[in-house]
């Protein structure tokens, strides 16, 4: 088959990665893909959140299956246009990508299906919404309605933090994604996450995981788009999993079917624990990142035939071969980050790095400039490694950190701490 995979990050790299695995595989092409990908695959110059552009690549290139990776080309209806071209696609349609791209409407699905979760309220003033926070009080949490790239949420731990939060979404801080807010109320418990495929009638869960939001050790400081992750997830017990099923998964399939939208595509539920019992956070339309790094470093070959299954409405006859491993990655990012940060410092060591089924370094925002391997971007690489237990991976995904010399760089030296 000719693959093509939508993205440019560290999730795109650990797809491309697993894929490639695969005998399937005749030609994979990755658009625009970066500078570690350009090491397993074809790159391509390609506006991913043009539909007709990528379905006339498809049809010039024989692309016989298109995996979109980021939220922002489903967002954009990419996977409408390639199956409306009858080109095979993985990745939910604009409709349904919905559940990603407005926090208000996953609450309003919510509501509908009767899946537990936060209780919330709406608003487009900012007016209205502060004399919520009064009257309600803190710790409430803070939400830009749309798409802000991993962003966009905002911890209310006082009144004063809340309220400086609606300032901030409605002030633009995260452009048109907050022309609408929504207000929760504060989960305790401890959050992971669940990944399901979904064919629009049958769903089949893939995996657990857990990151790292914050940038700094013990879970101190800004949130971040993720500083590590390890799988499985040891809170996220069989008995959990089924109650997620049961209760939040499955009623929302059952409701976006209903709706005529139905959901093809990984759905990736964030959930919170407490007490025994899963509430929904949010959900995503597509791969964690870097949650799908540690997934693809487990799954290997398998994760084609998984999302082959996906697309082609075969879900009832799939099954996950698990091993009893762990996976584990850390994420090294520029200095700065998630603040202001330099591009272009060179990073060396890296063809010290084992690049084998336990360990691999997935580059997440590299370019190549004059042969040597740039910084270009916030969170840089994911450093990923398996073992038989969290402790090993984490002891080698660590010791491959070491062989690195990237003096603009840094890392979390605790990744894993919560389940270690």
């Amino acid at each position: 088959m000719n693959i093509l995979i939508l993205g440019s990050g560290g999730r795109e790299h650990a797809l491309a990665w697993a894929v490639k695995q695969n005998p399937k595989t005749d030609r994979l092409i990755v658009a625009p893909g970066n500078a570690g990908i350009a090491a397993l695959a074809e790159c391509a110059d390609l506006d991913v959140l043009d539909g007709a552009a990528v379905v006339t690549f498809c049809e010039e290139n024989a692309v016989d299956f298109v995996i979109v990776g980021p939220e922002a080309p489903l967002a954009a209806g990419v996977a409408d246009a390639t199956r409306a071209a009858g080109i095979l696609t993985f990745g939910p349609s604009a409709a349904a990508a919905r559940l990603e791209a407005s926090k208000a409407f996953t609450k309003e699905i919510c509501d509908a299906c009767g899946a537990p979760t936060a209780g919330y309220a709406r608003f487009t003033e900012a007016a209205a919404a502060r004399d919520y926070v009064r009257a309600k009080g803190a710790p409430l949490v803070i939400k830009a309605d749309g798409l802000a790239a991993g962003k966009g949420v905002i911890m209310g731990m006082t009144e004063a933090e809340a309220l400086a939060g609606i300032d901030e979404i409605f002030g633009g801080a995260f452009g048109a994604a907050g022309a609408e807010v929504v207000i929760e109320e504060f989960m305790a418990g401890e959050e992971a996450s669940f990944f399901i495929l979904c064919d629009g009638v049958n769903a089949l869960p893939i995996g657990t995981a857990q990151d790292h939001k914050r940038v700094g050790d013990g879970d101190t400081g800004p949130n971040t788009g993720g500083m590590g992750a390890y799988s499985p997830a040891p809170v996220l017990t069989d008995a959990i999993q089924k109650q997620a099923m049961d209760e939040i998964v499955l009623p929302t399939i059952h409701e976006m079917a209903r709706r005529g939208t139905p959901y093809q595509g990984v759905l990736y539920a964030g959930l919170m624990i407490e007490n025994g019992r899963a509430r929904l956070v949010e959900y995503n339309c597509r791969f964690g990142d870097p949650e799908c790094q540690v997934l693809m470093m487990r799954l290997g070959a398998q994760a084609l035939d998984l999302m082959l299954a996906c697309a082609d409405g075969r879900l009832d006859r799939a099954q996950v071969n698990w091993a009893e491993d762990h996976a584990l990655t850390v994420v090294m990012a520029a200095r700065g980050y998630p603040g202001a940060y330099q591009k272009g410092s060179e990073i060396r060591g890296l063809s010290r790095l084992p690049e084998d089924s336990r360990h691999m370094c997935f580059h997440a925002g590299t370019a190549l400039k004059d042969g040597q391997i740039v910084a270009n971007g916030g969170r840089v690489l994911n450093v990923t490694a398996r073992g038989d237990t969290l402790a090993d991976a984490r002891n080698r995904a660590y010791a491959m950190i070491d062989h690195l010399n990237w003096p603009e760089g840094f890392c979390r030296s605790d990744i894993g701490w919560r389940a270690l």
